[in-house]
């Protein structure tokens, strides 16, 4: 009987998502709340069944709020994740015929609203830019962040937070930086001791950046929303661009305005569900 419980307690519903190929698994727990550990994260990692850069649990609402846990495949905890609250925000939006939807993360409510057919614009706060918030491991001026194997070559990077730390440097081609020899040499750097994301970015004009990610814990990514945040504050700061812009990734664009606030826009995939066995 023990055992026929368990099985059922193990097989989960969940969805898969993604935001222009930032791959999501959305595990449901608003009405089993399945203990999921570091070590089940990483099995399902490593199978591969369901690939994803990021995990994200939906937890049991509280009031008007939707309260979410983020992880990456490493099975780390993490605060910030724009992509997939997009994807959130519009699944709670089919389910409930919502606009606008209420997202609890670790660290922040994010406001988002349904803004077209799957295009969801996120409020997603204020970005922080003091050393011990970032964090850093040292007080340096965080808009010009030296890293003695990329100064000579790429200058310096902007150090902020999104919900989530990130250093972008300004390259001419982003295309041409080996990412994944640098990204986990960067994010896991002495400076950063709760490591970092990564972006290269290119400036293309006024309101057109493409870029290249490495993010933590889950390596080079197709897309990741908090580095556009980061890349458009830290280029709008920089007086490179305007303040409304565009960050291009490979599968699509994310539309970034800041003004003391940073709010995103952009595509999401359709909701498909899935069950997940975990034993």
């Amino acid at each position: 009987m023990n055992k026929d419980t368990n099985q059922i307690m193990a097989l989960l519903n969940a969805y898969r998502m993604d935001g222009l190929g930032n791959n999501f698994l959305i595990i449901d727990r608003r009405q089993n709340s399945f203990e999921l550990n570091r070590n089940k994260i990483i099995s399902l990692a490593n199978k591969k069944l369901f690939p994803f850069d990021q995990l994200i649990t939906l937890e049991k609402d509280e009031k008007n709020e939707h309260p979410i846990k983020i992880f990456n495949p490493d099975g780390i905890e993490v605060s910030a994740c724009g992509n997939g609250a997009r994807c959130i925000a519009y699944l709670i939006s089919e389910e409930n015929k919502q606009k606008k939807i209420s997202i609890k993360t670790k660290e922040r409510v994010l406001i988002a609203e349904v803004v077209g057919k799957q295009n969801i614009k996120i409020n997603m706060g204020k970005p922080k830019f003091e050393w011990e918030e970032i964090p850093l491991s040292e007080s340096i001026d965080t808009k010009r962040v030296g890293i003695e194997f990329l100064y000579k070559e790429h200058g310096y990077g902007f150090c902020l937070n999104i919900g989530n730390p990130h250093i972008v440097f300004f390259v001419e081609n982003c295309t041409k930086i080996d990412i994944k020899k640098l990204g986990p040499k960067i994010e896991n750097h002495r400076l950063f001791p709760e490591r970092t994301n990564v972006t290269f970015a290119q400036i293309l004009d006024k309101k057109n950046i493409k870029v290249n990610v490495w993010e933590r814990g889950a390596g080079q990514t197709k897309a990741c929303g908090t580095a556009a945040c980061a890349v458009g504050v830290a280029a709008s700061i920089k007086n490179l661009t305007d303040k409304n812009l565009q960050v291009h990734f490979k599968e699509g664009n994310l539309e970034i305005y800041y003004e003391k606030e940073i709010f995103m826009t952009g595509p999401v995939s359709r909701v498909k569900k899935v069950n997940i066995d975990i034993k």
